[in-house]
């Protein structure tokens, strides 16, 4: 288990599974109908994106799949020969606000590979009460791929913001999990403002034995306040697991994820451990987004190049 700021823990668990932007009314259908306030009021606040992802030939494709404002969906992008479905998640209205709850269900169906991103940051708007929720649960089938890596979370001064994210595997399924956050709008010199952040990523193994990161921020407290990591901008994740990988590749892959870790002094701080499950997690703190960015990049190079033979991916955004 890592402690690196007073609000943050993780490790492995060996048991079975811009502008600010003011709060927009949260309505209930049933009371607005009876307060004569058209229940159109709530769209947008609670949106369910469903993603289905089969395998078809050379290429994974989507299944059923279903989303709610503010979610939209993009047909998958095919970036090299792996067939891989590249799946941008896009929600338009800019940013979260205090009462907007947001969900993604998502499964692999067997021997499915699938690389999900966002065009850009996740922005979390200043909330006077009220926290804003994404919820995300994933399944992997048997034989199924999954590349997790969005742009970061940028919470703004006075935010409020709580993060869910539960993967289940399979036997023969690979998860690569990036997540990160900023300490704020860095650019506008706004650092560890935010009012509260919540995260947590739970990864549940085959077997049964999970590997857990959670943490509770709240800057300025004594109790959940972020310590030692002030004094930097940037906070990452990088997950790696599944029982399909012979030991002595997670030991390369270890191997050489270390001395990436080393490549920017004073730039970059991170380590990488084995958990009670087949994998590896990194954890990673820098001092800017080209920072963070490069050390991203190389992980992710790094993982693909050593666990699948494939060449590193060149996203596309718009």
């Amino acid at each position: 288990s890592t402690r690196w700021f007073s609000g943050w823990s993780s490790g492995s668990l060996n048991r079975p599974a811009g502008p600010e932007r003011a709060e927009r009314p949260r309505v209930s259908p049933r009371r607005s109908h009876r307060a004569g306030i058209s229940s159109t009021a709530s769209v947008g606040r609670a949106g369910t994106l469903t993603l289905q992802y089969v395998r078809e030939g050379a290429r994974t494709v989507f299944g059923k799949t279903n989303s709610q404002t503010p979610w939209h969906l993009f047909p998958p992008i095919y970036l090299d020969e792996s067939g891989a479905a590249y799946t941008l998640l896009l929600n338009p209205s800019g940013g979260l606000v205090g009462g907007d709850h947001l969900t993604i269900d998502m499964r692999l169906e067997e021997a499915a590979h699938v690389l999900i991103s966002t065009p850009s940051a996740n922005r979390v708007y200043r909330s006077l009460s009220e926290q804003s929720v994404q919820e995300i649960n994933i399944r992997l089938a048997s034989g199924s791929r999954l590349e997790w890596f969005p742009e970061q979370t940028i919470p703004f001064a006075g935010s409020r913001f709580r993060q869910s994210i539960d993967v289940t595997l399979k036997p023969g399924s690979v998860l690569v999990l990036w997540d990160a956050i900023a300490s704020g709008r860095v650019a506008s010199s706004e650092r560890w403002a935010f009012s509260r952040l919540c995260n947590e990523i739970r990864i549940t193994a085959p077997s049964g034995r999970q590997m857990v990161e959670r943490y509770d921020l709240a800057p300025g407290t004594v109790r959940a306040g972020i310590g030692l990591v002030q004094e930097w901008d940037y906070v990452a994740s990088l997950f790696v697991a599944g029982d399909a990988v012979a030991d002595a590749v997670w030991s390369r892959l270890e191997a050489e994820v270390a001395p990436l870790l080393d490549a920017r002094p004073g730039r970059l701080l991170g380590g990488v451990s084995r958990p009670d499950l087949p994998g590896l997690a990194v954890k990673l703190l820098a001092r800017s987004a080209p920072d963070l960015g490069a050390a991203c990049d190389a992980l992710w190079a790094t993982v693909r190049r050593v666990l699948w033979g494939l060449p590193p991916a060149v996203l596309r955004k718009y």
